[in-house]
């Protein structure tokens, strides 16, 4: 009889082993599952252990849309910082655990979903049991997973990035989510539009779910914001502790005070008051009293949830737990001045799209801005330097004075006519460059560096010409437009050509042109003399043809090119020679990065009619060293 319960008892133990894995899984919400089950890695998060979803209250409901069965497309418009990729790997998650199909997750490149997959999903599945029990260990002989697939019982992740168009269009899918949309390519190769790829390969599934989710980016060109739009279109708004009303948190209602110091060639900002003001009582309250406050969801288009089922959010990291208003203003702060830096504070912290095109003020309030100057060089002025236009029948030039923190004035503008190959022309630009300037006190400054342009038809003219200047650092330059080109780069060497023969050689600087218009327009937003600020003279060559032609050019964005961004002219405004000599001129202090502080104490300590040595870059040719005879004609490159 002991043997027979013995045979009786290891027959149910094995019957309840085999049939524990058919036990419906609990009952739970997305946000209820993450809550118990889901672990936070160290790789991914700065608050390790236990997921809570009180941490991100706002999170909760976009979380648990995902368990509305007439909820088909989930749309999640937010900054960094307020847990938007916590939530995909938390729907991810919860249906390998509760609700297993086929998932396909798609970031901007494969390298993003490489990088996704080693830093986010992996961590995730090792240290959340759960989901360790279900998905085979990689490293296992007979595993069937990658690094960009998954497998566990009842579906598998595909991960890819949107230019794999055999990823996006092959086997059905149930589950898609979507990264970064902003980021996507416009067409997966020949195939079309990437996310319409991957939701037809969802048609066979009545229970089917989309997610996608983005940083916003450039007003009318963004992605995220057109499906947004389609969407319930929902706000979080916090409710105003004195008034009542429900509001949602913008940079337009933040106001505060601060201080500005000097470290180095930096200003250095410190927040010194910080509030919020309700738009519907205009009553103030401070950070923490806002953020203990309740909030909701508002939603502004409710009908698309019954019409398509299509819940969209937009988020801000206004609101976020782990970014303070003081971080977001003093980047801000440090944006001032600078476009794109400035658009990645709107993308990223505001969770705003950005809708600057690069467009000004017209030149008649620009040119409205000249005033006296009391001697060829106001106060401020510490490097000059020099940008010269090449035409086939003339130079242009413009003498720039730069000062502290990008401060510019305009000292000369001149045209030298005649062919860039005749000797006058150049002994002409030589008493611009010889010359020198002077404050009131009589201190003079002579120009450090001179960029000449060697584009069009005179390219071996301009570089024999500079090589004969070398000692007066004047160096040929050509132009290149691109986003992402730097502004300056090292010289290198460039050979002079003559007649099919080789004479000799001059050092050649590349400069990235679209960066350098971009840095001219941002510092003519500047409206106060400080830094940044363009200072312009009172004087018939900074007259209404100049200023046309430095605002001769306006940035324009043309969707589906490899650089959407592009410089167009300004209809009306053909000549744009004070805009590359502008641009010349930056680029040439750009690559000396002087010591502005040892000049400005070196000309305190000049006394009046004296000039001051001009500032040398660090990293720039050196004349020839005259070692032996053999080394007479070489040219020895620091960089």
């Amino acid at each position: 009889m002991t043997m027979k319960r013995t045979d009786e008892e290891r027959l149910n133990s094995a019957i309840a082993k085999s049939i524990a894995g058919f036990k419906p899984p609990e009952k739970l919400t997305v946000s209820e599952w993450a809550d118990k089950k889901r672990r936070l890695s160290a790789e991914s998060s700065a608050e390790v252990g236990q997921w809570r979803t009180s941490r991100t209250p706002y999170m909760k409901e976009v979380l648990d849309s995902f368990n509305d069965p007439k909820v088909k497309h989930i749309v999640v418009v937010a900054s960094s910082q307020v847990g938007k990729s916590e939530t995909i790997n938390n729907m991810i998650g919860y249906i390998i655990d509760q609700d297993p199909g086929s998932i396909l997750f798609i970031q901007p490149t494969t390298i993003d979903a490489k990088e996704y997959s080693k830093l986010r999903i992996a961590p995730m599945i090792r240290d959340t049991k759960c989901l360790k029990a279900k998905v085979a260990d990689p490293k296992s002989r007979d595993s069937a997973n990658t690094l960009l697939q998954k497998s566990y019982p009842g579906g598998i992740l595909t991960m890819c990035g949107s230019t794999e168009a055999h990823a996006l269009a092959s086997k059905p899918i149930r589950y898609l989510f979507g990264d970064e949309r902003d980021r996507w390519a416009a067409s997966a190769g020949n195939e079309g539009d990437p996310w319409g790829l991957a939701t037809a390969r969802q048609i066979t599934f009545y229970n089917a779910k989309s997610v996608e989710v983005s940083t916003p980016t450039i007003k009318g060109a963004s992605a995220i914001e057109k499906a947004y739009a389609d969407g319930t279109k929902e706000r979080w708004k916090t409710r105003c502790p004195h008034c009542g009303e429900y509001n949602e948190i913008t940079f337009e209602n933040i106001r505060f005070e601060k201080e500005e110091s000097v470290a180095g060639n930096d200003k250095v900002y410190k927040i010194t008051s910080l509030y919020y003001i309700c738009p519907s009582c205009g009553c103030t309250s401070t950070e923490a009293e806002i953020k203990s406050q309740p909030s909701k969801w508002v939603a502004e288009n409710p009908a698309a949830y019954e019409q398509h089922g299509t819940r969209s959010f937009w988020l801000s990291s206004w609101v976020s737990p782990w970014a303070s208003w003081t971080d977001t203003l003093l980047l801000y702060l440090k944006a001032l001045g600078n476009s794109k830096r400035m658009q990645v504070v709107y993308n990223t912290r505001f969770g705003l799209l950005w809708e600057d095109r690069g467009d000004l003020e017209d030149e008649d309030s620009v040119m409205a801005r000249r005033e006296e100057y009391k001697a060829e060089l106001p106060d401020g002025v510490l490097v000059l330097t020099c940008g010269v236009d090449t035409q086939d029948d003339r130079l242009e030039y413009e003498v720039v004075g730069h000062g502290h923190f990008g401060e510019t004035w305009g000292i000369k503008k001149g045209i030298i006519m005649g062919r860039p190959d005749s000797d006058e022309v150049w002994k002409a630009l030589d008493d611009v460059i010889d010359h020198i300037y002077r404050f009131e006190n009589g201190v003079g400054l002579k120009i450090s560096t001179t960029y000449c342009d060697e584009g069009g038809h005179f390219t071996q003219d301009v570089r024999m010409r500079c090589a004969e200047r070398l000692g007066k650092k004047v160096f040929a330059i050509k132009g290149r437009g691109g986003d992402g080109i730097p502004f300056t780069a090292p010289p290198k060497k460039q050979k002079i050509i003559v007649r099919g023969r080789t004479i000799g050689q001059c050092w050649g600087f590349e400069i990235g042109v679209d960066a350098g218009k971009q840095l001219i327009m941002d510092n003519l937003r500047v409206q106060s003399p400080g830094a940044k600020y363009c200072h312009f003279p009172r004087r018939d060559d900074y007259g209404a043809a100049y200023f046309k032609g430095l605002l001769s050019e306006r940035l324009v964005y043309k969707e589906g090119h490899k650089s959407p961004w592009q410089w167009e002219k300004i209809p009306g405004h053909e000549r744009n020679e004070a805009l590359d000599c502008r641009n010349y001129a930056m680029a040439a202090a750009k690559a000396l990065s002087p010591d502005y502080d040892a000049i400005d104490r070196r000309l305190r300590e000049t006394t009046a009619g004296k000039e001051t040595p001009v500032a040398t870059a660090v990293n720039q040719p050196k004349q020839p060293t005259k070692r032996r005879q053999s080394t007479l004609n070489k040219h020895y490159d620091e960089w």
